[in-house]
């Protein structure tokens, strides 16, 4: 099959391009850097040359869009909120041009979408879509409106012939260098993997295996359209959380943080505290009820299963290896 992948250098751009090429498909990935053979540039705004990958491809898989990690500042904002929703109408312009559309675009999107809560789990029915909450930051606010604003450029854009998925993604826990849970681990490692702010708020999360696997899925499920949670269904407290991956390290304790010490680390990583301290208690409803089985459905194991394939006595070809033979 042909793949494109617009956006698909980052963490988890990088685990689908090595597991969809293992797996023996085609895959472009479209980037305002290309450095391999099959990289077309693109400057995920307008049309251009790269659309022609677009047309007689079997499978999109848009992933384009600025960094979370970085501070909320009002400029940071808007580069998210134009790098997502500019590429998603872009992407959809593309594919409605295209004489041979693919048959399914699955766009990016996130978890972050529904409300701060930790009363009860959220799936695609019954979860509450975040913004009005009470007693958080105004500027939470921002990022639904960006996951919002998002998905609803994948909707409007006019492509009858092909199906579209909103996938959205909780954190993908992958080995690789520079991803989240590289950071997390980091963190372990230094003794500071304790809970923040007491650690009450739930941590969402899925296993890049899984991530790899519902992807797959998806593709092949052409009854399933619209949004979709690509989380494991094991959502956990914060406590709870960096405990498991302590001990997947053996380390026995992590410094707890305040807020205000969440603050100020998060100020000098460049980053934000929503990450880390909005309650995203996200599940993945719709996979399960369409028959999709995790892999790593407890924290616990995967954390214990990442961490073997991070260790720097690995072999380096296994430490990133991702399941490819139900990619598609």
């Amino acid at each position: 099959m042909k793949f494109v992948l617009p956006g698909g250098t980052g963490q988890v751009g990088t685990v689908l391009d090595r597991a969809l090429t293992a797996a023996g498909h085609e895959v472009t990935v479209l980037t305002r850097r290309p450095t391999r053979p099959h990289h077309l540039a693109w400057d995920g705004v307008t049309l251009g040359h790269w659309a022609e990958a677009i047309d007689g491809s079997d499978v999109v898989i848009n992933l384009a869009g600025r960094s979370v990690s970085c501070r909320y500042t009002a400029e940071n904002l808007r580069a998210m909120m134009h790098s997502r929703v500019d590429s998603a109408r872009v992407v959809g312009e593309a594919v409605a041009a295209a004489a041979r559309p693919p048959r399914v675009w699955l766009q990016m999107s996130t978890a972050t979408i529904y409300a701060h809560r930790f009363d009860a789990a959220q799936d695609e029915t019954t979860g509450v879509i975040g913004g009005s909450e009470a007693g958080v930051p105004d500027y939470w606010a921002h990022s639904v409106e960006i996951a919002k604003n998002w998905e609803r450029a994948q909707t409007e854009a006019p492509t009858p012939a092909t199906r579209k998925i909103a996938l959205r993604a909780a954190m993908v826990m992958s080995p690789d260098r520079g991803g989240v849970f590289d950071v997390l681990s980091r963190l372990v490692r230094l003794g500071l993997g304790g809970p923040v702010a007491g650690g009450a708020q739930y941590v969402s999360w899925i296993h890049a295996d899984d991530f790899v696997r519902a992807v797959g899925f998806l593709i092949a499920r052409d009854d399933l359209s619209g949004p979709v949670n690509l989380a494991s269904p094991g959502p956990l407290p914060h406590r709870d959380f960096m405990r498991a991956l302590r001990t997947a390290w053996g380390v026995p304790a992590g410094l707890p943080a305040t807020r205000w010490m969440a603050e100020l680390g998060a100020f000098a990583l460049r980053s934000d505290t929503e990450l880390l301290l909005k309650s995203r208690r996200v599940t993945p409803g719709r996979l399960r009820s369409a028959g999709f089985t995790f892999e790593h459905p407890e924290w616990n194991t995967a954390a214990k299963d990442l961490v073997r394939r991070s260790r720097p006595t690995h072999a380096t070809g296994d430490r990133r290896r991702t399941p490819t033979s139900r990619a598609a």
